[in-house]
This record gives structure tokens, sequence and C-alpha cells, in this order.
């Protein structure tokens, strides 16, 4: 069994340059990313045709070119990897929301494989203007939903990560969980 002092240890010893350091941690890593990922598909619909595979593919390439991250530990490294999932599946969205709409560009990325129904394209989207909208008004808050509801992150993992205690994580959790139903409601 890996350790989490295993996978710091190797995250800091990728910050400072061991470029074999990142081939030894995505054996290590693999498995959480797996969890993580297949977490995101669980959510859309069971005809979706991206595989949890081809996400964290996608996921470890960005991953390995963050150049600026100065990596803390193993919360950080999921926290980060929870962001580009997101983000990936967010772009996926917004191209097909796009092409619906007459874009005629031809765009060649992972996600011309992907086949998401419209209503999920505009939930994801709903979602991250609402969440968008969240950051502005209390980041912090934004970012115990990105984590724990994107992330999978437990109320420990994120108040590590965020430097917070954990009964603030869940005070901020219980209070995003509010706002963003409030405004998904209201913004359809």
């Amino acid at each position: 069994m890996t350790s989490d002092a295993d996978i710091t240890a190797l995250l800091v010893d990728w910050n400072n340059g061991d470029k074999s350091a990142i081939d030894r941690l995505l054996p290590l890593v693999e498995r959480e990313l797996h969890r993580l990922a297949h977490s995101y598909m669980r959510r859309e619909d069971p005809d979706h045709t991206l595989q949890t595979t081809a996400l964290i593919n996608e996921t470890y390439l960005r991953l390995i070119d963050q150049r600026k991250v100065q990596w803390q530990n193993r919360a950080h490294f999921f926290g980060i990897a929870a962001q580009i999932m997101r983000r990936i599946l967010l772009n996926y969205a917004r191209d097909q929301n796009r092409m619906k709409r007459g874009g005629r560009n031809i765009h060649v990325s992972l996600s011309e494989a992907m086949v998401m129904p419209a209503e999920k394209d505009r939930e994801l989207i709903a979602l991250n203007d609402a969440l968008t909208r969240l950051e502005a008004i209390d980041e912090r808050k934004s970012k115990v939903v990105e984590l724990r509801y994107f992330g999978g992150l437990t109320v420990p993992e994120v108040a590590e990560v965020l430097k917070v205690s954990e009964i603030t994580v869940m005070r901020d959790w219980a209070f995003a969980k509010a706002w963003l139903s409030r405004e998904m409601q209201n913004g359809q």
C-alpha cells in the first residue's frame, strides 16, 4: 500500500525537476484518478460515449504539462486533477452547444469522440456559470464545491488543501450547495 507521504515525496521531487518522479508517480495515483474520472462519468447519461480511460488520459496529459504548480501533497494533486477533468467536460459541453447553434468550425480534439445529450450540456454549463458567480462572491466556497463535488475529496482533505478547519469546510459546503441550487433554479 502506498502512503500519502510516498506520493507527496514524489510530487516534491517532480517540483524539484526530477523528470523520473512523474513516471514513478503515475502508477501510484492511477487508481485514484480512475475513481475520480469514474465519479464524473457516473453523473453523465448512460449512453455517453466517453470512456473513463479517455478522460484519465486527457487529464494526465494536462497534469504533466503543469509547470507553475508547486505541488503540496496528494490532496492538492487530486484537487488540480478534479479541476482539469471538470474543464475537459465543460469545454466539450460548450463545443457541443456551439455546434448546435450553427458553429461551422471543425475542432480536432478528444471531445470529438464524445456525444453528450443537450440537457446534460445545459446542466453542466449552468452549474459552471453558477459556480463562477459563487467564485466572484466567495472564492473559498467555490473551491470547496470544486474539491468536494468534482474532486471527490473528503472534508479532511479539502481542509488540508485550503488550510482551514474541517468545520469551516462543512459550513462552506452546506452554504454553497444551497446557494448553487437556488441560482440554478433561478437561471432556468
